[in-house]
């Protein structure tokens, strides 16, 4: 199934199709073709801790306090760190993919669900101790213990999305979207209903909303272990040795440290952006109007991230084949989209600009002050959406070593103490807070776009290969050539013994 569904092409087939172009309107629309139904994929999984949030909120003031400081808590110490290093496999079995090695595509997975597993008994441990935690940075005791209650019902769901994860970049890696669609749909369609009998029906409070997002994240995991071993490739998944695995492991571990370092440096410091607007005078109102463009930020990036995971498979298969100018066309074409991406949602939300703030709160002051930041947010979206899908198109190639250097200097060296400046010193508020992010990501971003300006795609091609293969261990394929050999000796022995 997978071969005939091979999102690559031979060398051949490729030049007679692209030529010379680096803009493919073919590329265009398999790029924007995958995206479409990863944008719901991505909103599913997102919703569920939006969902559960909401219904805790609606019991009181005291709950959704304690569940949103966990819910942030546990962003930062357990799920951002395991979707960074699940990135990790969108570029080993996107390549694996492309370069044929189907075996090796389920060594990746299973060695990586091994690692993020053995991962999980250290965050669950913080999580048990996060009311001590919280009471280091003087929070209300009440709020803490709180927060730790439902951080602790929240270690199942912990364990699932650990599964998860890799489950979504087998799946991904393939361009089989429907399987994740219809798992994450199915997911979101259970978690609703199921979190509205626990927290109001059952009365178990926020304890219930943090147990529905453990059994959505199972439920997701148990539907795709379906479709995964309904696969052809499961097959070649069978017969994985525990050399093999090792190899894997030991691949993936190299390359998920610097992912996990692309990918949370950049998401911790908007919670660092949160907790300094919590720093300032009035506190309520900047906490407010922050979270208000975080979650508008938040809703984009689940957008336009799909973009960049399309570009990211399509890309991580085009050099794994070989093709590399398959893979360059990849990317312009991704750039494209998510150019018309940024003009429409900036364009969009600067014209709402005046609105946008009611949807979240009835107040005046904090919808007004949410339209004079609304214009430093369409500027910040612009310029994520094209980081969005260039950090796709790293992940895809194998960048995430450049990725997380840029991540570190653009947001911990210049990004966020500027913003402290701007903030607090040039008393800007949460302005100057924005304007550092913005600067931050403007710099990341024109580290990406020169890295993958100038790149040979022809040497990334070449090295891409050489990354599927070079674990490839020599010793099984000698072992089969001698039992070949021993083999034929033994019939050829036996054919002299019976003529003599």
């Amino acid at each position: 199934m997978e071969k005939d569904f091979s999102l690559v092409r031979n060398e051949e087939e490729e030049d007679n199709r692209n030529g010379a172009s680096y803009l493919s309107v073919e590329m265009m629309k398999k790029v924007s073709s995958m995206a479409a139904p990863m944008v719901a994929v991505s909103v599913s999984q997102f919703l569920l801790q939006v969902i559960s949030m909401v219904m805790a909120g609606h019991l009181d003031e005291l709950s959704l306090s304690a569940v949103a400081i966990a819910t942030s808590l546990t962003n930062v110490t357990g799920f951002s760190l395991i979707v960074g290093f699940a990135g990790a496999l969108e570029t080993l079995c996107g390549q694996a993919f492309g370069a044929e090695q189907f075996g090796k595509i389920g060594a990746y997975t299973y060695s990586s669900m091994l690692c993020l597993l053995v991962f999980c008994f250290p965050v669950s441990l913080v999580w048990i101790f996060m009311d001590k935690l919280l009471e280091l940075f003087h929070q209300d005791p009440l709020i803490s213990q709180l927060a730790c209650r439902y951080s602790i019902w929240l270690i199942p769901a912990l364990f699932g999305f650990a599964l998860l994860q890799p489950m979504t970049c087998y799946f991904q890696s393939q361009g089989l979207i429907l399987p994740l669609f219809v798992s994450s749909l199915g997911a979101i369609c259970f978690h609703i209903p199921f979190c509205w009998l626990l927290v109001y029906k059952l009365r178990f409070g926020i304890v219930g909303a943090a147990l529905s997002i453990g059994f959505s994240y199972w439920l997701n995991v148990f539907l795709l272990r379906i479709f995964m071993s309904n696969s052809a490739l499961h097959r070649e998944m069978k017969n994985l040795g525990l050399q093999e695995l090792i190899s894997s492991m030991k691949q993936f571990i190299a390359l998920a440290i610097p992912s996990a370092m692309m990918i949370c440096l950049e998401w911790w410091s908007f919670e660092i952006l949160l907790l300094m607007s919590g720093l300032l005078p009035n506190s309520k109102l900047e906490t407010s109007v922050i979270s208000i463009c975080l979650t508008t930020s938040a809703l984009h990036f689940v957008l336009v991230n799909a973009i960049g995971a399309s570009a990211s498979t399509y890309v991580s298969n085009e050099l794994g084949a070989g093709n590399h100018r398959a893979a360059r066309a990849a990317v312009s074409s991704a750039i494209f989209l998510g150019g018309v991406d940024a003009t429409i949602a900036s364009i969009t939300l600067y014209s709402y600009r005046n609105s946008w703030g009611y949807i979240f709160s009835n107040e005046k002051e904090v919808a007004h002050y949410v339209t004079q930041i609304t214009p430093i947010l369409c500027l910040f979206i612009f310029v994520n959406s094209f980081l969005a899908v260039l950090s796709g198109v790293a992940r895809g190639t194998g960048w995430q070593r450049i990725g997380g250097y840029a991540s570190l200097g653009s947001y911990y060296l210049v990004g966020i103490p500027l913003g402290w400046i701007l903030c607090f010193v040039m008393k800007l508020r949460g302005k100057g807070l924005w304007i550092g992010i913005l600067i931050a990501s403007t710099i990341q971003l024109s580290v990406f776009t020169l890295v993958t300006f100038f790149t040979n795609w022809e040497q990334e091609a070449t090295r891409a290969r050489d990354r599927v293969f070079e674990m490839t261990p020599q010793v099984k394929g000698n072992q089969k050539t001698q039992i070949i050999l021993e083999e034929d000796t033994q019939v050829l022995l036996n054919h002299i013994t019976e003529t003599v």
